[in-house]
């Protein structure tokens, strides 16, 4: 049996954080390795976010969550536009529905403020109706946030896991972590897939991050998985909404929101109901009962839309009031607990803050003295230009504009690269959060078998396939909760 090699540091969870953590610390003299129990990355929390990027005007102040989101937004849209990701800058307006909701608008402002953001203004009825005339009735008021934002948080999370491959880093599918074995030096994991072992081990499991912290030796938090169940309305509503219309949020969440998604169509969601199953991603007649009752009231014009697709994600609740990322000096080990579905924002400067700690704890970092550029990402944007638009980029490659998926103008330019690029695809469901492929309207009635016959004929990723660093070139069903 040959012996695994050492890494400086594994990272456990290739979501939007762990893929940024990865990043960052391939930016220094590490070997570095990105592990992760699925097949893909990006497939389980992080595919199970609103997609908004949060400028944390409604973050309790002080908090870590509240540092982490505030700087996040700038290094997220920074990165966003050397990368290609897509962002529409949209703004939002927190809308109030009855006195009680109204009377705490001045004090969400304030928090804001504390929060350093000093943007938002509080409108009337007649403003808000002037942005939103298709509001349902009874609006009394609102808090605008000019800043928020819809971003496509696949290819965020891809973005980033590319970056960090580009970088050097290991990538490791299908290693779903038993038990841990923690040594004088080097800690071994046994996953499904052998051992890996490590100097440093960074805990950025997601819904699995409380029982890996237990094998360490702790009890600190308890995650909770709460699903989050969502419509998806059909791209001709998207002229009912320009905005992100939030709720008032309250102790239990931030409610059910009305948001156009960076994929040209309106979404309407989520509800928040906590499980005792970590896998229970399946929707309910319930969930869909309430989403439209609340419709009704927020929107009435949208439910005489069609519904392209319903979905329902899980997100990583827990009995903790903030973001918990601590280490561990004398096990070489640091936790990364509690992270929201802010993590979608607030990753890249988590990823900073863990750096950080690991550097407290005793890891050295020794800056690399060169980096690849950052990939550029294919641009799945309905508000930026697709392959099948660009005259000049057919003209060089008519594969791209042959439209295989008419619903979401999909090309077989486009399908093609995707295999081709640094992280493939090691399914359909990776293939439709890289394309939008098949997430139309018809989902993928009358495309699925071209789709299926391009797939079997590039042959598909292997599940589990080790992923070293690309030359040094620099070059769905969607699950959504809140």
């Amino acid at each position: 049996m040959n012996t695994p090699p050492v890494h400086d540091v594994v990272v456990i969870g290739a979501g939007i954080v762990g893929s940024a953590i990865a990043r960052e610390l391939a930016g220094y003299e590490l070997s570095v390795a990105l592990l992760d129990a699925r097949a893909d990355v990006g497939d389980g929390t992080s595919k199970a976010n609103t997609a908004i990027l949060h400028t944390g005007f409604d973050a309790k102040p002080g908090t870590l969550e509240s540092k982490m989101v505030s700087r996040g937004y700038g290094l997220l849209s920074e990165y966003s536009g050397r990368t290609g990701i897509p962002v529409e800058h949209t703004g939002a307006l927190l809308v109030a529905w009855d006195q009680e909701q109204l009377d705490a608008l001045p004090s969400l402002k304030k928090k804001a403020e504390a929060n350093g953001y000093t943007k938002c203004r509080i409108i009337d009825a007649d403003a808000v109706y002037a942005q939103l005339p298709h509001l349902g009735d009874r609006a009394l008021g609102a808090l605008t946030v000019p800043d928020e934002s819809i971003i496509c948080t696949w290819t965020t999370n891809l973005a980033l896991a590319t970056d960090a491959v580009n970088r050097g880093t290991t990538l490791l599918t299908s290693h779903a972590v038993g038990a841990i074995e923690v040594g004088d030096e080097v800690t071994t994991l046994h996953t499904g897939r052998g051992l890996v072992q490590a100097k440093w081990v960074v805990n950025a499991a997601g819904l699995g991050a409380d029982v890996l912290d237990e094998q360490f030796g702790f009890k600190r938090f308890t995650v909770t998985p709460r699903r989050g169940e969502l419509l998806v309305y059909d791209k001709l509503a998207r002229p009912l909404v320009d905005k992100i219309v939030l709720p008032v949020p309250t102790a239990r969440g931030k409610g059910v929101l009305v948001s156009p998604t960076i994929y040209g169509n309106v979404m309407l969601g989520p509800t928040a109901e906590d499980l005792d199953d970590k896998t229970a991603t399946g929707t309910s007649q319930a969930g869909f009962d309430f989403l439209l009752d609340k419709g009704r009231k927020l929107m009435p014009q949208l439910l005489d839309e069609e519904v392209t697709a319903t979905y329902s994600g899980l997100r990583a609740a827990t009995d903790h009031g903030d973001y918990l990322i601590e280490a561990d000096p004398e096990q070489r080990y640091l936790l990364v607990g509690g992270i929201r579905s802010t993590g979608l924002t607030s990753g890249m400067a988590v990823a900073e803050y863990v750096r950080d700690r690991l550097e407290d704890a005793g890891l050295k970092l020794v800056t690399r003295a060169e980096l690849p550029a950052p990939p550029h990402m294919p641009n799945i944007g309905e508000a930026f230009t697709r392959p099948y638009q660009d005259e000049q980029k057919i003209a060089a490659d008519p594969a791209y504009g042959e439209v295989v998926c008419f619903c979401e103008r999909v090309t077989k330019g486009e399908i093609r690269d995707t295999f081709d690029s640094v992280i493939p695809p090691s399914g359909l469901e990776g293939l439709r959060r890289r394309t939008r492929v098949m997430n139309g309207r018809c989902q993928g009635f009358f495309c699925g078998a071209e789709v299926q016959n391009l797939i079997d004929q590039r042959g598909q990723t292997p599940c589990g396939r080790e992923r070293h660093s690309a030359p040094q070139t620099g070059t769905m069903k969607q699950e959504i909760g809140r």
